[in-house]
């Protein structure tokens, strides 16, 4: 069931009336939202507008309700008795991804590489980065083709096949924390391993969007390779 948010529906934030531009759906099946197609009904499931939005909607749930963030809801199983707390969806709005021109508060270019830098928000489709870094002559994801989950869901798990890894070409991360604040963080802020990523201080946080150093190469031959990796 969707309702547009109106202040007097907002119970979760015990009175608070942040002005939230998403919509909520109450009492959602989530087999709706995953791939299985089963599972019981999440109690809250936020559509946030956009990242800002979605940073409102975080600082104002309580402390003691949990908040689950969902991409595809590939190979997600659901239990039948449902999910306490808010899920947000975040497929088709954490959606940018572009070219990092920036520089300042990047990590430094490598000498001797030709790279360039992508910016990936969470929402967005793992194949989808595979195809946007080839279309840029840009080589070396080509395995994200194979992940079917979103970008979100690839950095929390370090999702990889074909040979390649998530963080073997991550640079930088945005994380949103429990008080709806962005963080900057470095590989070097995590314990990375295989499917494994924690921070090394435990802080609880979501991957927003993150910042993937590739190199310059053959897009062609990219784009050769993510079909016949498809057709494994």
């Amino acid at each position: 069931m969707r309702h547009d948010f109106r202040m007097s529906e907002m119970d979760l934030c015990g009175g608070a009336a942040p002005t939230l531009r998403g919509h909520f759906l109450y009492n959602e099946p989530m087999s709706k939202h995953v791939s299985w197609r089963a599972g019981g009904e999440a109690q809250r499931v936020y559509i946030p507008a956009d990242l800002d939005d979605l940073a409102w909607l975080v600082r104002s749930v309580p402390a003691h309700e949990a908040i689950h963030m969902l991409g595809l809801g590939s190979n997600l199983l659901v239990r039948d008795g449902g999910v306490a707390g808010v899920v947000i969806l975040l497929h088709g709005v954490l959606k940018k991804l572009a070219l990092e021109s920036r520089t300042q508060g990047m990590p430094p270019m490598p000498t001797g590489r030709d790279t360039a830098l992508i910016y990936a928000q969470a929402g967005v489709a793992s194949p989808k980065l595979a195809r946007f870094a080839a279309n840029n002559n840009l080589v070396g994801g080509e395995f994200w083709a194979g992940i079917p989950g979103t970008v979100g869901g690839a950095i929390a798990m370090n999702a990889g096949c074909y040979g390649g890894e998530t963080w073997d070409t991550l640079v930088q991360v945005l994380t949103l924390d429990r008080q709806g604040q962005l963080n900057e963080r470095l590989p070097g802020d995590y314990v990375i391993g295989y499917r494994h990523v924690a921070l090394k201080q435990a802080h609880e946080e979501w991957f927003v969007g993150g910042w993937f150093r590739l190199e310059h190469g053959d897009g062609a031959a990219s784009r050769e390779t993510i079909k016949s990796l498809l057709k494994t």
